[in-house]
Order: C-alpha cells, then structure tokens, then sequence
C-alpha cells in the first residue's frame, strides 16, 4: 500500500528535475546547467537528483528526450487546429517555425552546441536528433497533405524544415519575428505554387504511405 504512492513521488521528482533542467539550458545555457545548480533550483538534494540521474549526461540525455516527446506531443495536439483550403499552407509553415523558435529548440541547441565538441555527448545526442528528424519529417507530410513519394514534394519538405531551423537560430539572440512572418508567408506561396502536377493541396487527405524516410537525402 505504501510503494505506489513512494513510486508516484519519484516520478513527479523526476519529471520535476527535468523540466528545471530544460529551463536552466534554455535561459543559462550548457555551462551552467551543472547537477548542483539543478538541484537547488528543484528543491532537491543532489544527492537524490544523482539518485534518479547519476551523471550530467543522464540528466542532459533525459531531458531532450522529454523535450523530443513534448514537441512532437505538441504536433499532434494542433493539427487538429491547422485550417483547410486555403491558408493552411501558411499555417503548417509558421506551426512548423514555432516548433524551432520555442524554449524546447533553445534548451536543444545548447546541448548541440556543447555535443559538437565532445564525442561521448554526441554519440548520445544524435541518435535523438535523427529519430525527431524523421518525425518532424513524417508531421510536415500529415500537415502539408504532401505524398511523401514524389521527390520533389519530399525535398519541398525537407526545405521546409532546414527554413524553420534557420529562423529559429536567428531568432536565438534578438526578436526575429516581425522579418520571420514574412518570409514564412512568403515561403508558403512559394509551395502552393511548386506543387507538382497531380500533387493534392493544402488539407486535402491522400492515402497513407509508409513515410519512415531518412533525415537528409
């Protein structure tokens, strides 16, 4: 009778320490955010945050997969939202940017930045970030109502994505958004009018295709 409300306790400490963690990268970025200083602001012991996370990597790790999940969680809730006919091009893109311009693309950069320079970081990093490329992917073609198998409208997405990720960098240091919704607008123009021949429009369904594709071409 006592062990499931222990369990429930260190589920919500945990969840507790990684929603700090994501925090502290986002606003202070991968030097600061040390186990020590997570504790503190979690209210924990360090001794029992190293008890759920026994080294910074585990915690780091942990965290971007929480943070994978609450993104792609968070593409799912609004595609429901995403209009039909016309507009929904230029909606799904500017969902598409807000994906990269967020707390999580923040929190996610400063272990990028740190994982390039040390290899034991990167090896656990990539794996995460090739596995939400390819969901990233596969919601753009759901959103767009693309058929992923012609190339041309698979690149389409791709440049989608490599657009948003670039406005979210730029968006990193000063307010980018008055300059990114133009070119989101732009860039959705850009699409309707590159469909290629046959190709559905925006909000029509096409039939489900397997769209585990790789990342890059």
């Amino acid at each position: 009778m006592t062990r499931e409300p222990k369990q429930d306790r260190s589920r919500v400490t945990r969840g507790h320490l990684l929603e700090v963690t994501i925090d502290c990268l986002a606003e202070l970025g991968w030097g600061a955010t040390t186990v020590s200083l997570v504790a503190q602001r979690a209210g924990v012991s360090r001794g029992a945050t190293q008890h759920h996370f026994p080294t910074r990597e585990d915690l780091i790790t942990a965290a971007l997969e929480v943070m994978f999940d609450a993104r792609m969680e968070q593409a799912r809730r609004e595609a429901t939202d995403l209009p039909t006919g016309e507009g929904r091009t230029e909606a799904v893109v500017s969902r598409l940017v807000d994906y990269y311009t967020g707390t999580l693309f923040k929190a996610a950069l400063q272990v990028w930045t740190a994982a390039a320079a040390d290899p034991e970081l990167r090896a656990r990093i990539v794996p995460l970030e090739e596995r939400f490329g390819r969901v990233a992917h596969r919601t753009a073609v759901e959103h767009f109502g693309f058929d992923d198998a012609d190339p041309v409208a698979h690149r389409l997405v791709q440049a989608t994505l490599d657009l948003a990720r670039g406005l979210g960098l730029a968006d990193v240091l000063t307010d980018d958004s008055k300059r990114r919704a133009e070119i989101v607008r732009q860039w959705a123009a850009q699409l309707d009018a590159a469909l290629p021949s046959g190709q559905p429009r925006s909000g029509e369904l096409v039939e489900p295709r397997s769209l585990d594709v790789a990342v890059l071409d």
